[in-house]
Order: structure tokens, then C-alpha cells, then sequence
């Protein structure tokens, strides 16, 4: 009786029920600042990126995503329409903290805390954001300056989430391109660039304390493009071949990216930080190019993501690391028109901007008619959807025996 009481009464007072679920929050919280962080459910994700005047809005790509059943979602900033979008939904968010703003994070910890609660903890819980991306590919980068910032920016940040007891809920990390290596052939010769060593070691260091992953950009297609005279195309796109051998480990590889990711492996091992897991936060294949980009095909695209899925799907890691379960975010969710750049870099997308699927590897994208008419109703559902359940929650917590 008092639980239906209290329900009837909840649906009657929504505000009063929004402050019991912060409350009920606030108490989950205090209880996984205990835990260490995870940013990634299951193997599949993607990339959201928006350097595009014709992609879909963001409730619409909400239901795209949620169409297709993809729950692990990276985006490069922290636009707060994407971020409101996302509310309600249970699809995992990493959000992007772009290179522009390291040297502004990593010079005051004050102004790292001010952007923790404005752009994370002001969307959380309704908003799953699961990780925070600091920087992406700076190591390596061209501008060196921003190499001595990023361990003060991740530092901060991370700080800021354990200043506000978020840090058992969210991951932080920073991804990685392949320019951070010395060597990568044969994947046991990984090594990371010398010249790189001051900046990468102490962010590895401080990731290892609190188990965040080594987080790589990793592109078969760029590297076979790179050396097509030596690089079996089919090694490439996940087909059969007769791949390699390492000599040193006695490993075979049938596939460039298992090989890439084991030479990430060995890189971490040689700078003392061998049981760190290693993520693909990145990684495809475009459907079309310049000239001069051959490989950049419709017919090499549909085969290297469809052929990745499968990989994915069979839950299993790498020849070196073969119980570590290999987990991907996929480039991209569109093609982005406003990319600079060759060709390539504007086709890298599964799905056309209507959300129809781009080639067939499994997705359905939109119904459009379908998802017109249910638009509206599945936006009052999300809306209220967290309403709901934090009632029921914080009133089965009140009013339990």
C-alpha cells in the first residue's frame, strides 16, 4: 500500500521525484568511487562525428544508434545538444575534449573543475556519459607544444572527477595515432618513439593507477596505402590470406589490425606497463578517394567493417593477448562533408545523412515513415523515462519493509 501511495503520489509531483533520484544518484556515486571506471560495454562502438552540414539531428541519430542496437558512443567535443540528446536513452557516451582546450586544462586545475561540472556532471545520470577523452592524438602530433600540456590536462580532469566523485563512473583516457611508435613490423619489435618517451611514460604511469586502457587510433587502410607493393591487400580487409609470422614469438597474424594492436602490446610491455589493455578508439575504411587513394573503394569498405564485425563478434583478443577481449569504435557513423583534406577523409561513414545504411554490413538504419511517426511519442519517453524509474527507486528505497 505505501509503495503504490507513494507512486501515485510521485507521478503527481515530477520535480520532487527528480530530486529523490539525484539523492539515490548521489549515494550510487559515493558507493562505485570504490570501483575503477569501465568506458566500454560489450566489443562494438563508434564514432560520432559532426564536421558536417548534412548529417542528421541529434535525436535523430539517437534513434539510429538505438535502431541498430550500437550503445557505445564516442564524440570529439561536448556539445550539449548531442549531450541533451543522449538523455534517457542507456546508450554510453564518451565525450571529446578537444586539443584546443589542453593548455587552458592543464594550467589550472580550477578551470579543469569548472569544466567537469558544467559539461559532465550537469548531464549526469539521464546522460550516460562514460568516459572523457582528453585530446586526441597529440603525441606525435604537429604541434609540440601541446605534448608537454596533455598530462597536466588529464591529470586535472581526472582530478576534477575525484574531486566530484565521478571518477568510479567515468573513464578518462586519450587516444593515441600510430605516429607514437618507433617500430611496428613484426608486432613483437613495438616500440614507442624516443623522442616521445618523456611525455608518454608518465601518462602511462598515471593511467595505470586508476586502470585506464591505452587507447589507439589504428587504420589498415592508411597503412596498406602507405606500401601497397608490400602489403597484401586481403591481410588488410580481414580476408583470407596467408597473413605473417612472427619470428620472435612464433605468432601468426591472419589480419593487419590484430597485428597492429600486438604491436601496441609490445611497445607497453618494452616501457614496463605490459598488463595494460589496449582499445581501438578508432578505426575504418573509406568508401571512396582521390586518385592517387586506389584502395578507396565501396567494395573495400563494406568488406573491411563487415569482416571486422564478425572479428568482434567472436569475442576474443589477439594472438599475444588472446584472453583480453578486443573492443573497437568504428570511424564513423556519417561521411563528413566539411572535412579538409584528401577525399578519403569525407567517406570514412557507414550511413548516408537520411540514416539510411551507406553498403550493408548488418545495420538497417532508419525506416524514415516508421521513425517519423514515432519521433515525437519516443521523445516524451526518454524525456520522462528517468523520471520514472528514479521514482520508483527512491521509493522502494523509502518505503521498503
Amino acid at each position: 500500500m505505501a509503495l503504490s501511495w507513494g507512486l501515485r503520489w510521485c507521478l503527481r509531483e515530477e520535480t520532487l521525484c527528480w530530486v529523490l533520484f539525484r539523492v539515490v544518484f548521489l549515494i550510487i556515486v559515493a558507493v562505485a568511487a570504490s570501483f575503477r571506471a569501465n568506458a566500454f560495454t560489450g566489443t562494438y562502438g563508434i564514432n560520432y562525428g559532426r564536421i558536417a552540414d548534412n548529417i542528421p539531428s541529434p535525436d535523430k541519430v539517437v534513434e539510429l544508434l538505438r535502431a541498430d542496437k550500437i550503445k557505445n558512443v564516442r564524440i570529439f567535443d561536448f556539445d550539449h545538444s548531442v549531450l541533451e540528446a543522449f538523455s534517457g536513452t542507456g546508450l554510453e557516451l564518451v565525450v571529446g575534449l578537444p586539443n584546443g582546450y589542453l593548455s587552458n586544462m592543464s594550467s589550472s586545475p580550477a578551470n579543469a573543475l569548472d569544466w567537469v561540472k558544467q559539461n559532465i556532471v550537469a548531464f549526469l545520470p539521464a546522460t550516460r556519459i562514460v568516459g572523457i577523452a582528453v585530446g586526441n592524438e597529440v603525441l606525435g602530433g604537429s604541434d609540440q607544444e601541446l605534448w608537454g600540456d596533455l598530462y597536466g590536462a588529464v591529470a586535472n580532469i581526472y582530478n576534477a572527477t575525484k574531486q566530484l566523485n565521478i571518477d568510479g563512473i567515468v573513464q578518462i583516457s586519450t587516444s593515441h595515432s600510430s605516429a607514437v611508435f618507433n617500430n611496428s613490423y613484426p608486432p613483437s619489435s613495438g616500440t614507442f618513439s624516443s623522442d616521445l618517451m618523456q611525455y608518454m611514460k608518465p601518462l602511462l604511469k598515471f593511467f595505470s593507477q586508476f586502470g585506464s586502457p591505452f587507447c589507439l587510433n589504428a587504420y589498415p587502410f592508411l597503412a596498406y596505402m602507405s606500401d601497397p607493393d608490400n602489403i597484401d591487400i586481403n591481410y588488410a580487409l580481414f580476408q583470407k590470406t596467408s597473413g605473417i609470422y612472427d619470428n620472435v614469438t612464433g605468432l601468426h597474424y591472419d589480419n593487419m589490425l590484430d597485428a597492429q594492436i600486438d604491436a601496441a602490446y609490445a611497445a607497453l610491455e618494452d616501457a614496463g606497463f605490459g598488463k595494460m589493455e589496449v582499445i581501438i578508439t578508432e578505426t575504418g575504411w573509406a568508401s571512396h578517394g582521390d586518385q592517387d587513394e586506389a584502395a578507396a573503394t565501396l567494395e573495400n569498405a563494406r568488406a573491411y567493417n563487415y569482416n571486422l564485425r564478425k572479428r568482434l563478434a567472436l569475442r576474443k583478443g589477439t594472438p599475444l593477448r588472446p584472453k583480453i577481449l578486443l573492443r573497437v569504435y568504428v570511424f564513423a557513423l556519417f561521411n563528413e562533408d566539411n572535412k579538409t583534406g584528401a577525399t578519403s577523409e569525407r567517406n570514412f561513414g557507414l550511413f548516408e545523412p537520411n540514416g539510411s545504411i551507406a553498403y550493408n554490413i548488418g545495420f538497417k538504419g532508419l525506416q524514415s515513415s516508421a521513425s517519423a511517426k514515432g519521433h515525437g511519442a519516443d521523445g516524451w519517453v526518454r524525456r520522462y523515462s528517468s523520471s520514472w524509474l528514479a521514482c520508483t527507486l527512491a521509493l522502494f528505497l523509502l518505503f521498503r519493509p
